[in-house]
Formats: structure tokens, sequence, C-alpha cells
């Protein structure tokens, strides 16, 4: 999954901040003075009354100490933690742990179900603009948590990945090495099937990723990743066109056997 960073400061960091503004105000503590005692300077103080910036557990005791709110800012503090998805991906976390089925078409990246530690790690790390230590920890975590449902023999999975995503290394032979072969072990499951889709194959693979889900009821949704945003289809005609886009690229992928062969070579090669 394509997990970007939010445009906007989280909705628990600006209704903390602002909190704090309100118990400030009522014991008619400048920023300043708030700053003096928590160790931070009038402007981080402000960013954090602002939301702009994450009201640390310092910051927070400090306040609450100096209010007397007797725990009621520290408590605040469970939920201000990253949040391992991003609004727009909620929905379908939800509509992936249900599914029956999952059709997935990846042209340049592992798909996320299927994704090393490693993998994980440094597509995080790499994320523009740059990130902390500790949403890459929370990225991570949460996709991690994700992948149990592979284990669930009743779902199906199948995975067109593109032969871009098998080639590159992200810069680390080693752990791509690996990557490939937890894909082998994966793929290994019968409730999992994976195909390569090579260079030369069907044009609909060149339009970008998607995924088509079937949910218990069998009705099928379809979710759409962009750059800066995603979108998750029931719009019938819409999620038509996507499960028949599906079926042509998996038609023109490698079956497989071929593609399990195909990904054994490229491990050789490392």
């Amino acid at each position: 999954m394509n997990d970007s960073v939010l445009s906007q400061p989280p909705m628990a960091w600006r209704l903390c901040g602002n909190q704090v503004k309100l118990w400030r105000t009522e014991a008619g503590v400048t920023r300043e003075e708030l700053g003096r005692e928590a160790g931070y300077g009038e402007e981080t103080v402000k960013s954090m009354e602002q939301g702009r910036r994450r009201p640390t557990p310092e910051f927070l005791l400090a306040a609450d100490q100096m209010f007397g709110a007797r725990g009621k800012l520290i408590a605040t503090q469970e939920y201000l933690q990253p949040d391992p998805f991003v609004p727009y991906a909620k929905d379908f976390m939800v509509y992936e742990a249900e599914a029956l089925a999952i059709n997935s078409f990846q042209p340049l990246l592992i798909p996320g179900l299927l994704q090393t530690e490693d993998t994980m790690r440094t597509l995080f790390n790499t994320h523009w603009p740059p990130v902390d230590d500790e949403w890459v920890e929370e990225k991570v975590k949460g996709r991690l948590a994700r992948q149990a449902i592979l284990k669930t023999q009743t779902k199906m999975f199948t995975f067109a990945i593109g032969e871009p995503a098998l080639c590159n290394t992200l810069g680390c032979p080693e752990a791509h090495k690996r990557q490939l072969l937890h894909m082998l072990e994966v793929g290994e499951q019968r409730n999992v099937v994976i195909q390569v889709v090579q260079f030369n194959s069907a044009s609909a693979a060149l339009d970008g990723s998607f995924l088509v889900l079937e949910t218990p009821k069998h009705e099928r949704i379809a979710y759409e990743e962009g750059q800066t945003g995603s979108l998750l289809h029931s719009n019938p005609e819409k999620v038509s066109a996507l499960v028949h886009r599906y079926a042509m690229i998996a038609q023109s992928a490698l079956s497989p056997e071929e593609s399990a062969k195909f990904i054994r070579e490229l491990v050789e090669r490392l």
C-alpha cells in the first residue's frame, strides 16, 4: 500500500493542543512560562497548542502539573501515537480484512502483503517528505499485522506483479534476495497465486496499480492507488472495468509455475 503522510496534522494533535491552551489560559499562564517549565521555546509551545507539532510527554507532564489537571492532560498521550494507516486507506483495510478474495496488481512494487520487514523499512525510510523513526516503526508494525490474513486458508489471494518490482533490489541485493525467497515461500500456499507480468506484457498493465476485493456478501470493491491519494470504488461499472482489466493482465502474465521459476532464476543471479 501507498502509506503517505497526512496533508495536515492529525485531529488528535489539534484536540490535545487546544486542551492544553484552554487549561493554560484559565490558569493565567503565558506560553513563555509554560515553555520555561517544560523546557521548550515559546514558538514550540505555540506549535504544540495549535496541533502543528505532536505534544510530547514532557510537555503534557509539565502542563498537567502546572495547571493542576490531575492527570487529565497526561492521559491524552495514548491518543497521540502515530496512526498506522492514513484516513483514505482505513476503509480499504476493513474490506481487506473481511474479503473472501483479493486480486492485486502491482507493476512497480512488491505488494504490501508480500513484503518482508526489510523491504518495508527501505520503502518507508525513503518516503518524501522525510518522516521520523516513530512514523516508520508504526507503519512497519501496521503492515506486518495486515499480513496475518494470508494465513486464513479460506481466503483467496492472487498477485500479478510487474517484472520491474522483482528486479529492483532497492539498493540491497541481499535483502532483495530474502524478499524473493519469501515470495516463493508464500506462493506455495494453496490459497495464494503469484504471477509475473513481464516487461513486454499487455498494455493494460501500464495504467497503474489496483486491487479488487470480493466481500462476504459476494460484492466487489476496487481500490486504486496514486501518488497523493487513492480511490475506493463500489460503482459496479468502474469495478467491472477493473475486474476485466485484471483478467487481461493475468492472462498475459506467466503462469504460477513459470512465475516461480522466473523468481528462482532472479534469486540465483543475486
